[in-house]
């Protein structure tokens, strides 16, 4: 059969999108995988369904690069808004429901989507990382110089340590920019590679970066290597709400491809 796709990106973390409202798409942990090979398939970091959902306007159901469905995704939650609105089904805001609930979503002319993410009540501070889980769990530890952390290599051995067990955590390495600013480099587990920007990540070191004092701003600006994005929260008693991810979320190209 033929399937038809759109390709999505969010600050350089791509996604192939399909509309599965109609229910179409054969589920397959080997397909998946094979469409989001950059070399013999589409090429993604990770493929989301657009599916019906009877108590919101959409469901987004997401799919890492390895073929397995996986924990909220920032950027793809950004990405499905932006290919929702191309079909039509919202205009400049929606509420969707992913694999941790319910997301407010708002998308302007110039495609910034602010994405409101989860609330956070713990956070793990340590002497030298913060751990906390944003819709997916995330290490957040400071560097000297993070133009040079291998950060394929050494975020695979904290994702596999022991401290995170069997499940693992994605991996983000820091550097302060200034007062509200700070650089950031991310491993996700499912893709286990580098990604060029994270969501769930960039959330996880701006409140991090607030949690231990490095920054006093609720406005927290983060640049990754595939561009830049905002942290807006609220924080009250070490607890945050309000926590919006914002972005662009660009249309690639769209395409058919026979499975």
């Amino acid at each position: 059969m033929e399937l038809q796709f759109s390709k999505y990106q969010g600050t350089g973390n791509d996604f192939v999108m399909i509309d599965n409202r109609l229910q179409i798409f054969p589920k397959n942990t080997a397909l998946i995988k094979k469409l989001c090979d950059r070399r013999f398939g589409i090429g993604a970091d990770g493929l989301l369904l657009l599916e019906n959902d009877s108590e919101t306007d959409f469901k987004m159901v997401y799919y890492n690069s390895d073929g397995n469905e996986s924990s909220m995704c920032g950027n793809g939650g950004r990405s499905i808004v932006a290919f929702a609105k191309k079909l039509g089904i919202v205009d400049s805001e929606t509420t969707f429901m992913a694999i941790d609930g319910a997301h407010f979503a708002t998308i302007d002319a110039t495609e910034t989507v602010a994405l409101q993410m989860k609330n956070v009540d713990e956070i793990k501070i340590a002497n030298d990382y913060v751990f906390m889980n944003t819709g997916s769990p995330h290490h957040v530890e400071l560097v000297s110089d993070l133009k040079n952390v291998d950060v394929k290599n050494e975020g695979a051995k904290i994702r596999y340590s022991d401290l995170y067990g069997n499940a693992g955590s994605n991996v983000n390495f820091v550097a302060q920019i200034n007062p509200d600013t700070f650089a950031v480099r991310t491993y996700e587990r499912g893709v286990e590679d580098e990604t060029l920007s994270c969501g769930t990540g960039v959330t996880a070191v701006a409140l991090a970066m607030f949690a231990t004092g490095k920054t006093t701003s609720q406005n927290v600006h983060l640049n990754v290597e595939g561009g830049s994005l905002t942290v807006t929260f609220k924080e009250k008693e070490n607890k945050f709400a309000d926590i919006f991810l914002i972005g662009p979320a660009t249309f690639v190209f769209s395409g058919c491809v026979e499975i």
